[in-house]
C-alpha cells in the first residue's frame, strides 16, 4: 500500500481541486450529491448526478471533471484492473482542453486553473500506479504552476491548501525517504513538512470539496510516514462513519488498529471485510480478503489461537498464488513467515524450517530474509 501514497508523493501536488465549481446553489447541490456517491462506491448514482452538471453546464469543466473521478475511483477500488485506464486518461485531456480554452480567454480564471491542475494531478497519479515514473513526475511538475497561481489568486481558498499542503510536505519527505527519486526532482523547490501538515489538516476540517479527499492523504501521511497511528485512526473512523461502504477507508481502520495493537477490534473489521467479500459488495475483493485473512491470522496469533491463525495464514497464502502475478507480495511473504513462526511455538520446527526456506526462495519484502536467515538458527518463541 506504501506505493499507493508514493504515487501522490511523486507529483508533490494536487487532489480534489474543485475549489471555484460554481456558487449556484442548485449546481453546488448536485455537485456535492454525486461526491458523495462516488466516495459510498455508488457510481451509476454518481454519474447520473454529475451528467446532470454536464447537461445544465456543458462549456463548464466540473461535470466533466467529476464523471472522470467516478472512473478513478472504479480504478482505484481495484489497481490491478486497467480496462478503465484509457477512458480515465480521456476524460482528464478533455478537461485539460476545456480549461485551456477557457484559459485562451481568461488566463486567471481560477475555476480553470483549479480544474485544469486536478486533471493533471490525477493523470500523474494514475501514471505512477503503472510505473510510468518519468510521465508521473512531468505531471507534477505541469501541476505545480498551477497550483501555485490558483493560490496567488484566490489565497482564502481552504480547497487550495490540499494541492499546497501535499506539495509542502512530501517535497521536503521524499528526496529523504525515496533517494532513488531524487534525479526527478531536481528542479522541484524545497518544501516544508510541518507547515504542510498544517495546511493539510485545515483543508480536511474545511475544505468545500476537497475535504474528504485531503483526509484521505493526510491519515495515509500519519499512518506511513508519521507512524501517528493514534491520528491516523481518528481520520480512518471519520472517514469510515461518513462512508461506510467505502472498502479503502474500511481497510485503513482496520490496519489502524492492528498497528495500535488493539486486536478485538482489528478482529471485528476484518472480519466484517471477509464478510463483504463473500457477499460480492463493490470494492470488497479477492485483494481485501487476502489481505483480512493476515490481519486475522495476527489476531488469532497474538491471543494464542494458533491452529485457527494458520488457517488465515494459509489462506492468505492461498488468494496471493493468484494474485501475485509480479511475484510474491508483502502479505505472502509475511503469511509464510508467520507460519513457520507459528510451527516453532508448537514445536514443530522440521515444519518451521520448511516454512523459513520457502520465505528465502521469495522475493525480500523489508527485513523478511534476515529474519527467515535468524529463525533457521534459532527457533521463534513468544
Amino acid at each position: 500500500m506504501k506505493t499507493r501514497v508514493l504515487g501522490i508523493a511523486i507529483m508533490l501536488m494536487l487532489g480534489l481541486c474543485a475549489g471555484h465549481a460554481q456558487s449556484d446553489s442548485v449546481f453546488d447541490a448536485i455537485t456535492f450529491r454525486g461526491i458523495q456517491d462516488v466516495y459510498n462506491l455508488e457510481f451509476e448514482k454518481a454519474e447520473a448526478e454529475f451528467k446532470q452538471l454536464v447537461a445544465m453546464r456543458p462549456e463548464h469543466p466540473a461535470g466533466h471533471f467529476f464523471l472522470g473521478m467516478v472512473t478513478w475511483w472504479r480504478i482505484v477500488i481495484d489497481l490491478d484492473n486497467t480496462q478503465y485506464d484509457e477512458d480515465f486518461f480521456d476524460a482528464m485531456d478533455r478537461v485539460v482542453d476545456m480549461c485551456d480554452s477557457i484559459l485562451d480567454k481568461d488566463p486567471n480564471n481560477v475555476t480553470a486553473i483549479f480544474f485544469k491542475g486536478g486533471a493533471v494531478g490525477f493523470k500523474g497519479r494514475l501514471k505512477f500506479h503503472r510505473e510510468d515514473y518519468i510521465a508521473a513526475a512531468n505531471a507534477g511538475r505541469k501541476a505545480l504552476p498551477l497550483v501555485q497561481t490558483a493560490s496567488e489568486l484566490d489565497p482564502g481558498n481552504y480547497d487550495i491548501l490540499l494541492g499546497t499542503g501535499m506539495y509542502n510536505y512530501y517535497a521536503e519527505v521524499i528526496p529523504s525517504e525515496y533517494p532513488w527519486l531524487k534525479p526527478l526532482l531536481l528542479f522541484v523547490p524545497s518544501g516544508d513538512r510541518k507547515k504542510g501538515l498544517e495546511q493539510l489538516t485545515i483543508a480536511s476540517e474545511k475544505g468545500k470539496y476537497s475535504s474528504v479527499e485531503t483526509t484521505y492523504f493526510l491519515m495515509q501521511i500519519y499512518f506511513f510516514y508519521e507512524k501517528d497511528f493514534g491520528k491516523a485512526l481518528a481520520l480512518a473512523q471519520r472517514l469510515h462513519g461518513q462512508f461506510d461502504r467505502n472498502m479503502l477507508f474500511h481497510r485503513y481502520l482496520g490496519r489502524c488498529y492492528a498497528s495500535l495493537l488493539n486486536w478485538p477490534e482489528t478482529r471485528r473489521v476484518f472480519s466484517q471485510i471477509v464478510d463483504r467479500v463473500e457477499k460480492g459488495q463493490r470494492g470488497y475483493t479477492v485483494n481485501a480478503g487476502r489481505e483480512a485473512e493476515y490481519y486475522l491470522g495476527l489476531c488469532d496469533m497474538n491471543t494464542h489461537e494458533y491452529e485457527s491463525a494458520l488457517t488465515h495464514f494459509f489462506r492468505c497464502d492461498s488468494l496471493s498464488r493468484d494474485l501475485d502475478t509480479k511475484g510474491a507480495s508483502g502479505f505472502m511473504v509475511m503469511a509464510n513467515l508467520k507460519a513457520g513462526n507459528i510451527y516453532d511455538i508448537l514445536g514443530k520446527r522440521d515444519l518451521a524450517v520448511a516454512q523459513y526456506n520457502k520465505v528465502l526462495t521469495m522475493r525480500e519484502y523489508q527485513d523478511s530474509h534476515k529474519q527467515a536467515v535468524q529463525f533457521l538458527k534459532s527457533a521463534a518463541t513468544y
